[in-house]
């Protein structure tokens, strides 16, 4: 913790909703951040509260050194704008960008635009509800936009991205019928309906291909372009019931982000210019893919992300605001000096996964196994030691006469003279081993016979 001066004035400019649960004000996301912002000693945090940003001019909002500023129902963006450009606070998110989060087609193509990959998708616009399109048709397993043929199953998506009411629309071959996938409600996050198979004419529409995921959606939320947590959840396709645990909430994995999955947090950061934001990540046949940008977003019920949330944002702060400060994290974060650290504590990542360098946490970046199958097929050889004066001197015959370590015998003529020794010695037991046990001098010659057992077999 350092001490200041002045401290640095974090303004909030967000619907209260955003920021209080209810009566279960320590329930929501952004507030456990903030007050762990505050507890570094080095924040003032001004809740700016829906009556200021309602109702007030922008000349009488308060004045922040840094702002926290984010769309949502009802919420005036255009005046949080004209308030940036009047005081000037950095912006943790930008304002302008978060326009184009409201309209599908904004969002893809600017996630081209950065070369990020999107599902094969084409568009249908419309100018009035119901209106004839000679570039859209429809038949009973595909659509075809534009020359471009979408065979069911495929995904219809309303362009505004607030619009939440996504339709998946099933083949003949499998039944027919169409998925309606929405927001969740009580248990339910998606419901069958086995009589529509024609696809909305109402409105303008993405329409793209479905990919297979293996039932599970996964969740991306970065703080700054160099940290990024995962988390996947059954999948609203599955079945439509909602996973929770006995808490209530639902179940959500922690996941690790591939490379090119977190280099994918990163450009999304960039390429929306938003600092906190989330997205969801479709993983299918060996490829990920961005199927749409929330802004901004955080994890729910996860303590190690908020301390990691609150310590990135920290120094984002600080380096915009107060350079000449160090940044660097304090071995024990503020919030927890009277709390016994976990000795695993620096280990857990719950998901997270680092694009960069922060602080002095660890990331487990992967796990290396050594498998080797167990089919296989015996290998049948016999070992045994010779002293016999018959079997060396035939080492020394096909050895051109030199004594050698071991001699190969593979051709018939080879295999025939090692067979005509091997009879000799059989019935024999070996001279010069007066010194050995009889049970070892059974064990040899139980191997001389399988050994002219086998010869006399292939020979």
């Amino acid at each position: 913790m350092i001490e200041m001066e002045k401290k640095i004035t974090i303004g909030v400019c967000v619907m209260e909703k955003k920021v209080k649960c209810g009566s279960e004000v320590f329930s929501a996301p952004m507030g456990q951040i903030l007050d762990r912002l505050q507890a570094f000693g080095e924040f003032e945090v001004i809740h700016f509260g829906d009556k200021v940003i309602l109702e007030d001019p922008i000349e009488s909002w308060p004045i922040c050194d840094c702002l926290i500023a984010f769309h949502s129902s009802g919420y005036p963006l255009e005046k949080a704008e004209s308030y940036a450009v009047l005081r000037r606070p950095f912006l943790v998110n930008e304002l302008e960008p978060q326009h184009l989060l409201h309209d599908r087609r904004k969002v893809y193509e600017r996630l081209e635009s950065f070369g990020i990959h999107v599902p094969r998708y084409a568009l249908v616009n419309r100018e009035v509800p119901y209106q004839e399109l000679d570039y859209f048709v429809e038949e009973e397993d595909f659509v075809e936009v534009h020359g471009h043929r979408f065979w069911k199953p495929f995904v219809e998506k309303p362009v505004h991205g607030d619009d939440h009411s996504i339709m998946i629309y099933y083949p003949s071959s499998a039944g027919g019928g169409m998925k309606e996938l929405f927001r969740k409600v009580g248990n339910r996050s998606s419901e069958f309906r086995p009589e529509v198979r024609r696809v909305r004419r109402e409105g303008s529409y993405i329409y793209e291909e479905f990919m297979p995921t293996g039932g599970t959606d996964v969740k991306v939320y970065t703080v700054g372009t160099e940290y990024a947590h995962a988390e996947a959840r059954k999948s609203p396709v599955v079945d439509g019931v909602v996973m929770r645990n006995h808490d209530g909430k639902e179940v959500r994995y922690p996941v690790l982000l591939t490379p090119t999955e977190k280099q994918m947090a990163r450009d999304v950061c960039i390429a929306f210019r938003q600092a906190v934001c989330g997205f969801d990540l479709l993983r299918c046949e060996g490829c990920s893919y961005v199927c749409d940008v929330n802004g901004w977003s955080f994890v729910k019920n996860s303590h190690k992300y908020y301390d990691d949330a609150a310590c990135v944002l920290r120094k984002m702060f600080l380096d915009a605001k107060a350079p000449h400060l160090s940044s660097v994290i304090p071995p024990i974060l503020p919030w927890k000096v009277n709390e016994p650290v976990p000795p695993s504590e620096g280990l857990t990542r719950q998901g997270s996964g680092i694009i960069g360098t922060f602080g002095q946490s660890e990331e487990l970046r992967c796990v290396i196994t050594i498998i080797r199958h167990g089919d296989r097929t015996p290998k049948q050889k016999v070992k045994l030691k010779v002293t016999e004066e018959k079997l060396l001197n035939l080492m020394l015959k096909y050895n051109g006469g030199r004594p050698r370590a071991e001699t190969k015998l593979k051709s018939a003529v080879q295999l025939q003279d090692l067979l005509d020794a091997t009879r000799m010695l059989v019935p024999r037991i070996r001279p010069g081993r007066e010194s050995d046990s009889e049970a070892e001098d059974f064990e040899h010659a139980e191997k001389l016979r399988q050994v002219k057992a086998v010869l006399e077999e292939v020979i």
